[in-house]
Order: structure tokens, then C-alpha cells, then sequence
């Protein structure tokens, strides 16, 4: 007849600073769910003396399970001085190498993880960054081809995308513009009535929806409707394999599908942001005759003499590089898309994020380089 294991005890003495182990430590005593009971809250103790000895000497049967026992007990790490002999050793030494490192605290793991992240989103738009980079060469590489071989370009492609990214993009940002206009207006009005200086307020909307509300509200809305259609578009042909095709047909990507677009965007946004313009003009005209009695031909005529040549430049130059911007966006998260419809989703999502927000810092830097012209 088998004799029943010896309970595995824990014994610490009265001055805290060596714990002992007797009894039998091995798989069928600590299997007991009595004996482990008893156990569990001993040991708790006895882990959270980790500065004193440890003696495992007179441990029987010491195993594999009661090594990981400890080893958990004692959070991954030796205590500072453990009496133990060379087989107990040895097996806590493999029980230690083969157990994965406890999981973290949670304040340590949500810091750790939001540390992971931060690091991950720095590598990922670095690597964006190096695309965007190597997408605007190729297409100055296009651009220099169609320059040597005019005839060869895709003219009708860039035709129809100047007039889908252009024409039919007036309606919206005339209303846009208009109503901002009108907005803008109304708010200084209340406020300039107060000074007795109702007529500056031709020099400000002149210069602000000139110089800035115009091209911004004109790239934003753009951005928004034909950033994502650009990057849905090519998106499609990726998920369709039309861009395998055409790989294996030796038809260029760049020259075929994004410098189109890109030369379609730069012609297409001055036009869009004069427009834009010249509707939140109007806007602001009527909002001004109707709240302070400054007339259509008033307004008119004091425009350009408070609004130099030189804001309206800007405002040229700043809608070229925002077209070239947006283009060059949508189709760089375009080509990125992998063939299943949830990429295609976040791929135009991020295509509008990225123009809206890469517009506003352009705006910026402009607005700290050229800050002397015009005035």
C-alpha cells in the first residue's frame, strides 16, 4: 500500500528572514485541494520576503510543478540568498528559462503599450513620409517624360479629371463660400458698428477670404470630395487587379494614373479657390449692405485698393502646392489598398484625414514665410 505524501509546509522564523520548506513538493501533494488551501495564503507570505533565505533543502521530491510554484510565488526572480540543492537548483534554473516574463502592472502595461504605440505611429509615418517623397519624384520623372514626348501623354485622362475634379466641384464650394462669406460678415459687423468703422470691414474680408478663407475652404472641400474619390478610384482597380494588368501590360502607374491627376488638381485649385473666393466676396457684399448699409458699388470699388495683387499670388501659389498635395495623397493611399473592401474603407478615410490635415500645416508654413507680402 502507497503511503500518503507528507504535506508540503512552509515554516518562517521569528524574525522574518529565512523561510523553509519540508514536507513533499512535488505534483500529487500540491494536487491536493486541501492541502493547497492551507498552503496558498503561506506562501503568499512567504514571497513577500524575498531579502531573507530561502531553504529548500529539505524539500522531498522536488519537481517541475513545484518549481513553477515558486517560481510564480516569487514573481519571475530568485530571492537574494537561496539554499537549495544541485538538482533543485537545476530544475528551478529550466522552469525559469522556459517561463514566459509575467505580464506587466496594468499602469506599467497601459504606459508600455501606449509607449508601443507611439513608437509604431512614428516608424508608420516616417515610412509614409519616404512613399510620399518617392511618389513626387516619379511623378516629376512623368512629368519630364511628357515634356520630351507630348503626344504620348494621357491627355484625355487628365481632361476628364479636370473636369470631374474642377467643374463639377463649382456648385458646392460657391455655396460654401457664399454662406461663409455671409457668416464672416455678419460677425464683424457687430463688432466693427461698435468702433464706428464699418468701412474696414472691405479690407478685412478682402484680405482674409483673399489671402486665406478662399484657397483653405477651396482645398478643404476638394480634398474632401476628390481626395477620396481618388483614393477610392485606384483603390478599386487594385481590388478589381486592374493594377496587376496593367503591370504586366507595361503601362506605368505613374504615368498613367497619378500624374493625371496630379497635373488635373494643381490647374483645377487656383481656379476652384478664385471662385470660392469671389463667391464668399459676394456673400460678404450683400451680408455688409444688409447690416450696415455699405453698398454693392461701394464695396466694389474700395476692394481693390484694400486688397493688394500680391494676396491674390499667394493665394495662387498656395492652391497649386494644396492641388499637388491632395493628388499625390489620394493616390498614395490608393495604391496602398489591399484587395478586400475594409482596406478600401480606411484607406479613403485616411486619404481625406491626411489632405485636410496636410493642408492646414502647408497654410501654416505659408502663412510664416510669406507673412510680410502683401502688407
Amino acid at each position: 500500500m502507497a503511503s500518503k505524501p507528507l504535506t508540503p509546509t512552509i515554516t518562517i522564523d521569528a524574525d522574518g528572514t529565512r523561510v523553509r520548506l519540508d514536507g513533499h513538493w512535488n505534483a500529487a501533494a500540491l494536487s491536493d485541494r486541501k492541502q493547497w488551501r492551507a498552503l496558498r495564503a503561506r506562501l503568499r507570505d512567504a514571497c513577500g520576503r524575498m531579502e531573507g533565505t530561502w531553504d529548500l533543502a529539505a524539500a522531498q521530491g522536488f519537481d517541475h510543478v513545484a518549481a513553477q510554484v515558486l517560481w510564480h510565488g516569487w514573481g519571475g526572480r530568485y530571492p537574494v540568498h537561496l539554499e537549495a540543492t544541485g538538482n533543485q537548483r537545476a530544475i528551478l534554473e529550466r522552469v525559469a528559462t522556459l517561463t514566459p516574463r509575467q505580464a506587466p502592472g496594468k499602469d506599467e502595461g497601459r504606459w508600455r503599450h501606449a509607449y508601443l504605440r507611439l513608437g509604431q505611429g512614428a516608424l508608420d509615418a516616417g515610412a509614409h513620409v519616404a512613399a510620399m517623397i518617392q511618389l513626387l519624384g516619379q511623378v516629376s520623372l512623368d512629368i519630364l517624360r511628357l515634356l520630351r514626348q507630348p503626344r504620348g501623354g494621357p491627355w484625355r485622362d487628365f481632361s476628364a479629371h479636370l473636369y470631374r475634379m474642377g467643374a463639377q466641384a463649382l456648385p458646392i464650394t460657391a455655396l460654401v463660400g457664399f454662406l461663409i462669406g455671409v457668416v464672416v460678415a455678419y460677425l464683424l459687423s457687430l463688432q466693427l458698428r461698435q468702433f464706428g468703422a464699418d468701412a474696414f470691414i472691405v479690407n478685412i474680408l478682402g484680405i482674409s477670404l483673399t489671402r486665406e478663407l478662399g484657397p483653405l475652404l477651396g482645398a478643404i472641400l476638394v480634398a474632401g470630395r476628390s481626395g477620396s474619390a481618388i483614393a477610392a478610384q485606384i483603390g478599386v482597380m487594385r481590388i478589381n487587379e486592374e493594377l496587376d494588368a496593367m503591370r504586366v501590360m507595361g503601362i506605368a502607374h505613374g504615368f498613367r494614373l497619378v500624374m493625371p491627376r496630379v497635373l488635373a488638381l494643381a490647374l483645377a485649385m487656383p481656379l476652384i479657390s478664385l471662385w470660392t473666393t469671389l463667391a464668399a466676396l459676394l456673400g460678404g457684399m450683400l451680408a455688409a449692405d444688409i447690416n450696415l448699409g455699405l453698398s454693392p458699388a461701394y464695396f466694389i470699388q474700395a476692394l481693390p485698393a484694400a486688397v493688394d495683387i500680391a494676396h491674390l499670388w499667394l493665394a495662387t501659389a498656395k492652391s497649386v502646392v494644396f492641388g499637388v498635395a491632395i493628388a499625390l495623397i489620394g493616390c498614395h493611399w490608393g495604391l496602398r489598398v489591399k484587395p478586400n473592401t475594409e482596406s478600401l474603407g480606411s484607406s479613403t478615410t485616411a486619404s481625406v484625414v491626411t489632405s485636410i490635415t496636410a493642408v492646414m500645416i502647408l497654410d501654416a508654413i505659408f502663412a510664416v514665410l510669406f507673412r510680410n507680402v502683401g502688407f
